[in-house]
């Protein structure tokens, strides 16, 4: 029987910060995204920072939205806030092998449902501003389910009819419980009244 390989330490250092702004915690967390289960602190501190490493560009993840949010900061003093995102149970991490990944924690994803919904919800008026012939909704499969039905109970609450036919292209394509959903935001929206009101 071999051994196992021996786990690599987590050292948490938040040099002293005693509070992020919520702004701060919501683009770490911003971040962390691309990263659930698959990178660490060290990788999710480069794309903070904004940094050009060869690991970030091939992981695409130059694209993340909070991409150099961190940029005039050190790596040190990004690693730090981070550290503070996990000792304030934003942010936790799970051993894969003998490397610690970062992970949500409920309060963590709550606060990243949101945010990410949000920006879907830009991105929906985004694609409005340009018309032209069939638009792909494809991106929306397959994704979180709350958090796709955060992003539903965001387009009804906005009471607003031109999003009608983006949530129509995208019920064709739908699992049967989000295009029930999509069907019953449009019924709201044409009629005025949001479900069950």
């Amino acid at each position: 029987m071999g051994r196992r390989p021996r786990k690599v330490p987590v050292r948490l250092d938040t040099q002293g910060i005693e509070t992020l702004t919520t702004e701060e915690i919501a683009a770490i967390l911003r971040g962390t995204d691309d990263l659930i289960a698959s990178g660490g602190r060290t990788l999710l501190a480069k794309v903070l920072k904004g940094s050009r490493d060869k690991k970030v560009l091939e992981l695409g993840l130059e694209s993340n939205p909070a991409y150099g949010y961190y940029g005039k900061l050190s790596l040190s003093e990004i690693t730090a806030r981070i550290d503070w995102t996990i000792r304030n149970r934003y942010l936790a991490y799970q051993y894969q092998g003998r490397f610690p990944l970062l992970v949500y924690t409920r309060a963590g994803w709550e606060i990243e449902k949101e945010t990410y919904a949000g920006e879907l919800l830009q991105g929906f008026d985004r694609l409005l501003e340009f018309p032209a012939g069939e638009i792909d909704m494809s991106y929306l499969k397959d994704r979180n389910r709350e958090l796709i039905l955060l992003l539903l109970d965001k387009v009804e609450a906005s009471g607003d009819r031109k999003y009608i036919p983006l949530l129509e292209t995208w019920a064709k394509i739908e699992y049967r419980k989000v295009r029930e959903r999509i069907r019953r935001v449009v019924r709201a929206l044409e009629t005025g009244r949001p479900e069950g009101g």
